[in-house]
């Protein structure tokens, strides 16, 4: 267990806690290029602050502060111009640089314009990489963006959704740390859920583990799992999904391989981002896809109904039932009171890259991750066997992931339909 001091240090995020100061060493995705396409301007609440992107008419991004600094008008409704974006009460513009580049009554009395040399609004560096647009709310210099595989990869067709979940980032990534989970929660309790929806005949037989490992690598933690029946020769003792630090995780297969990105908007709220990617062997049509046409959906999270009973029909995927297992541990997990056992020990591995990470930037240095030096891909592993390949996401049992929410395989389906 920890105390209620280390909790706090490895759960709180927002401006001067440690946790905060760690996270902003980091790029974080806030939207998709899609999201954008249409629209001027979005609400961003990121580390536990409160900002607005926009797109002004150049094409430029912006990341500023949710409240003009003249009158406190939300520049949510801010308007677009060939740079900047103007707020709409009394016409100042700031650019992508937080600069006041227009006052026009001001500008009318002063004709000098120096009172807007003056005045600046917080704002942040954005970038875009495979479709997503990251924002970056540390020191600077900015790091390099990393260039994940999945960002950039060819010959691939991706899509990209999205849920609010209400709890804290941390739950969320200790559950990536934790394979037994798999045989209960996505297995037994998957059994459950199909027997309370009268689909018995989804339900299988579940598989359990004989033994797990977690190794450290360059870029975070690899999971390592054998099932019973199998050996550690050979594939069985494989590669298991890597954790990339401080909050990815790649899932899939190599067919559809796939990131899952746990972004904090504060202590107790986590943007869930699922980021699939569908090769030509996926069966999938693989077609040329501009990083404003890649599909997005939003995921349900499984709240109590009305009634205050289970939402059955969205508990019935692995996405919805992680989610129900971190929020029904409130908005920050007591971490006072667990009871770790022999299943947990790749969580205390994570906790410790944690904490090595925090004395890195109390001490000055970078943490894991923050690059400095551009690379043009940074390959990851991933699990080719997971559970002995239960399901397919394309062609078989579609239970994880979110895949029934996803528009690529809903399009699959049509066509297959004819």
């Amino acid at each position: 267990m920890l105390s209620q001091e280390q909790n706090d240090r490895l759960t709180r995020v927002g401006p001067g806690t440690p946790m905060g100061a760690l996270l902003r060493r980091y790029w974080h995705p806030i939207a998709t290029v899609g999201q954008m396409k249409d629209r001027d301007t979005m609400p961003v609440k990121l580390l536990g602050e409160n900002l607005v992107l926009y797109k002004d008419l150049s094409g430029v991004y912006g990341l500023i502060d949710q409240r003009c600094p003249h009158r406190s008008m939300s520049m949510v409704y801010g308007i677009p111009e060939k740079c900047g974006l103007r707020c709409p009460y009394h016409g100042w513009i700031f650019d992508e640089k937080g600069d006041c580049i227009a006052q026009p009554y001001d500008e009318t009395e002063d004709t000098s314009g120096a009172f807007k040399a003056k005045v600046t609004i917080p704002a942040y560096e954005v970038a875009a990489l495979g479709g997503m647009i990251f924002g970056y709310l540390g020191p600077k210099p900015a790091p390099v963006l990393p260039p994940w595989d999945l960002f950039v990869m060819d010959g691939a067709v991706r899509e990209i959704g999205f849920a609010v979940v209400p709890c804290n980032w941390l739950q969320i990534m200790e559950n990536s740390l934790d394979p037994v989970h798999v045989e209960w929660l996505h297995q037994y309790m998957r059994n459950h859920v199909f027997g309370k929806l009268g689909k018995a005949d989804k339900q299988r037989p579940p598989k359990k583990h004989a033994k797990i490992g977690f190794d450290a690598f360059e870029y975070g933690i690899i999971k390592r799992r054998i099932l019973e029946g199998q050996t550690e020769e050979g594939e069985d003792w494989a590669v298991g999904h890597p954790v990339v630090f401080p909050h990815y995780l790649k899932s899939g297969s190599t067919t559809t391989p796939a990131f899952q990105i746990r972004v904090p908007m504060d202590d107790g709220t986590t943007a869930y981002w699922w980021y699939r990617c569908y090769t030509a062997e996926s069966g999938v049509q693989v077609k040329p896809q501009p990083p404003e046409d890649i599909p997005w959906f939003v995921a349900p999270v499984p709240l109590l109904d009305q009634n205050g009973l289970p939402q059955w029909d969205i508990l019935d995927n692995n996405s919805g039932q992680d989610i129900v297992a971190w929020i029904t541990q409130g908005f920050i997990t007591d971490r006072t009171k667990e009871t770790l056992g022999r299943s947990d020990k790749g969580i205390l591995l994570y906790r410790r890259q944690l904490e090595e990470a925090l004395r890195d930037v109390e001490a000055g240095r970078d943490p894991m991750n923050v690059f400095r030096a551009k690379v043009d891909r940074l390959d990851l592993p991933v699990e080719a066997n997971k559970l002995g390949a239960i399901g397919n996401a394309v062609l078989g049992d579609r239970s994880g992931n979110t895949v029934k929410y996803s528009p690529i395989l809903k399009e699959y389906d049509r066509a297959v339909a004819g």
